[in-house]
């Protein structure tokens, strides 16, 4: 299949990928990770059906997984994700709500899970950091219980504005008002989890599209990607966002 959009770091294709990778050398595939944004199947969208042993198809691609989705969505097909192992979930914090139910919380969230297979010291797994440290100082850490692994007393210097690794809820404003995509995920939220999990020049891999946030992220860092969308006017815009050439990564 022709690529719908191509430069030297992006390859995207229109249509489902299971008619592409059968067709595509294991070394065009052989990504460091996937990160994606499947239909969560709970809504009566006709985008939004949940792709049956598409976790069985990400396994044959990369042995990282990186998947936003809903609890409801995790927990209903636990079964499928049981083939892989959870390492942990990073919290995206949004400026909106997204619930018009008024016998709940407001939902101001989403989650996206990091799963593996096989050797976990085999995979890059490289926290970003923030400069955002406290005040230098010497500060003494007192022992752990075993519950936190058993660790005695010790001390570290920390740095006013140094790095301090980033935390696992991270507030970036969602794409509210200017989305492609009913859930077009900002650049500011997937830079992180690619910057974890693939090295400069390494591959990303997207099942699902959508208008194309994941590729425009892992071109701005300097990552390869190939990316699939099946709905050819989600598949349209994300071509023209990665033509345009937008440099609007923000990270809050």
């Amino acid at each position: 299949m022709k690529p719908y959009y191509e430069d030297d770091l992006v390859t995207l294709y229109h249509g489902n990928y299971r008619d592409v990778i059968g067709d595509m050398k294991p070394s065009e595939l052989a990504a460091d990770a996937v990160i994606t944004d499947p239909p969560y199947g709970e809504t009566n969208l006709a985008w939004d059906r949940w792709v049956d042993d598409w976790l069985v198809d990400a396994a044959i691609v990369a042995d990282a997984l990186w998947c936003f989705g809903s609890f409801r969505m995790f927990q209903e097909h636990a079964a499928e994700f049981a083939a892989w192992k959870f390492s942990q979930d990073v919290v995206w914090e949004k400026h909106n709500g997204s619930s018009l139910a008024n016998d709940r919380f407001r939902r101001v969230h989403e989650i996206a899970t990091f799963w593996y297979r096989g050797d976990w010291a085999s995979l890059r797994h490289v926290v970003p950091t923030t400069p955002d440290a406290t005040p230098r100082a010497l500060r003494r850490r007192s022992s752990k219980g075993e519950h936190q692994g058993a660790r005695g007393a010790s001390s570290y210097v920390s740095e006013d504005g140094g790095p301090r690794l980033m935390r696992s809820v991270q507030f970036v404003r969602s794409e509210h008002g200017r989305a492609i995509h009913p859930t077009q995920k900002p650049l500011g939220i997937i830079a992180p989890l690619i910057e974890y999990s693939v090295p400069v020049g390494g591959l990303v891999v997207d099942f699902f599209s959508g208008s194309g946030s994941v590729a425009l992220a892992a071109r701005q860092l300097n990552r390869r990607c190939v990316a699939f969308e099946a709905h050819e006017p989600y598949a349209e815009a994300a071509a023209a966002r990665l033509s345009q050439q937008e440099l609007d990564l923000e990270v809050i």
